[in-house]
């Protein structure tokens, strides 16, 4: 208590200090008044909440030291507002403290519900660093101000400053790289995940040959497609495609994977959901979740009987399907139905089509539009050359010249998107 009194009775500056040490502790710590002692520092301490007595004398000040120990809410607007005034006068601040964060209003810093941190402690910070920091601060509170009343020159020779500079940027570059090589990494293995949730195999048979493209724009998609066999005739498939690219719609395409439900058991039996069921309770459980960022995603789900080959299809704001049949003209298979996680009452409906032998089926995501075809204002929908050029190939051989199309052409970078394709043909 002694202690603490005897820091309120402290003068202010009269003269030039090198250092203000403003605390709202006892006392200065033993290694810090022991290193300024050596240096031949002169130091004035003062309280915090006592900084108001020297608010109109700082330009007898060098540097000023802040060892705050668990301030509360009052205190850390108080810092907020020396931190600003220091700034103001160009006087380098050294902070001791525990790491807070402080809404402020400020010309200097960020407007409000912004803050900044103050972040160390007297534990963290080397001595051999604490005046490294000193010095450094001396020397431009002296260059910046004429000031003559500086008594100490700076630590550190000019040469030694600059070598340290260097070092810290190289280190700083260092750590970024290193940074940039762990987050690569990181995205490498979500991207390796993400491809552990498609289909292992294809569930092909004499009936039905399946091919698939799936190539994301960067390490993860925001695609997701899957091909599941849900007894012995009936094949549920779909392909969803989330707003978006990259780790946030990737992630989005986890939870569409999980939520996407194609059949339920019943003790001993079990229910096949329509396509229209399997859309609408996806939408009800992304609507449900209420997903941040407005994240929002489109699907289009196929139920395929494969002994009577009638495929019954619903959409949710998905590119058509698209039916190939021989000797004819391709054509999208349109039905209505919005998207998914918008608007948690939106109904959907489904339609069936009887498919044949030699017909072909894909499905495909947006970002394949521009090998597939597009809408113009007077002929409608059309298709484009590349595709009328491989559409009566095998689903197979279909699928890797639109492969070999899509490693060749040439985008710019803003015009890159995630890219699934999913055909089938009846054999």
């Amino acid at each position: 208590m002694a202690k603490a009194d005897a820091l309120h009775t402290i003068e202010v500056p009269r003269s030039f200090t090198d250092v203000l040490y403003l605390t709202n502790r006892g006392q200065v710590p033993a290694e810090i008044k022991r290193l300024l002692k050596q240096k031949g520092l002169s130091v004035t301490v003062l309280p915090i909440d006592k900084f108001a007595d020297v608010r109109d004398r700082l330009d007898l000040i060098g540097t000023v030291i802040i060892d705050a120990e668990d301030p509360d809410m009052t205190q850390q607007q108080n810092l907020a507002r020396i931190i600003e005034s220091l700034e103001m006068e160009n006087i380098g601040v050294i902070l001791l403290t525990n790491r807070i964060e402080i809404p402020i209003k400020s010309f200097s810093l960020s407007p409000a519900r912004s803050s900044f941190s103050m972040a160390g402690t007297v534990q963290s910070v080397s001595i051999d660093d604490l005046w490294v920091r000193i010095s450094l601060n001396l020397a431009y509170r002296k260059k910046g101000s004429g000031n003559s009343g500086l008594r100490v020159k700076p630590a550190v020779p000019a040469s030694t400053i600059k070598r340290i500079h260097q070092s810290k940027l190289g280190e700083q570059l260092q750590m970024t790289g290193a940074l940039v090589d762990s987050l690569a990494e990181q995205l490498r293995m979500a991207g390796l995940v993400q491809r552990d949730f498609l289909p292992a195999q294809l569930p092909n048979c004499d009936e039905v040959q399946w091919a698939t493209i799936f190539l994301p724009a960067e390490w993860v998609s925001g695609d997701i497609y899957d091909i599941c066999r849900l007894d012995e005739q009936h094949i549920g498939f779909y392909i969803a495609d989330a707003v978006g690219h990259a780790m946030p719609a990737a992630l989005l395409t986890i939870f569409v994977k999980q939520a996407l439900v194609m059949r339920e058991t019943l003790g001993n039996d079990y229910r096949i959901f329509s396509p229209a069921e399997v859309m609408k309770n996806l939408n009800l459980r992304m609507a449900g979740q209420k997903l941040s960022g407005y994240q929002f995603a489109t699907s289009c789900y196929c139920l395929l009987n494969t002994k009577t080959l009638q495929l019954t299809y619903a959409r949710a704001g998905h590119p058509y399907p698209i039916l190939m049949r021989p000797n004819q003209q391709p054509r999208q298979l349109e039905i209505r139905g919005s998207l998914l996680g918008v608007f948690e009452q939106a109904e959907y409906v489904q339609d069936t089509v009887q498919l044949e032998r030699g017909d072909k089926l894909l499905l495909y995501s947006d970002g394949a539009e521009p090998l597939i075809g597009g809408f113009d204002g007077v002929a409608g929908f059309h298709f484009t050359e590349e595709f009328c050029r491989v559409k009566d190939l095998t689903v197979v051989e279909m699928m890797d010249q639109f492969n070999t199309l899509i490693q060749t052409q040439e985008l710019a970078p803003s015009e890159i998107d995630d890219i699934t394709m999913l055909g089938l043909e009846i054999l």
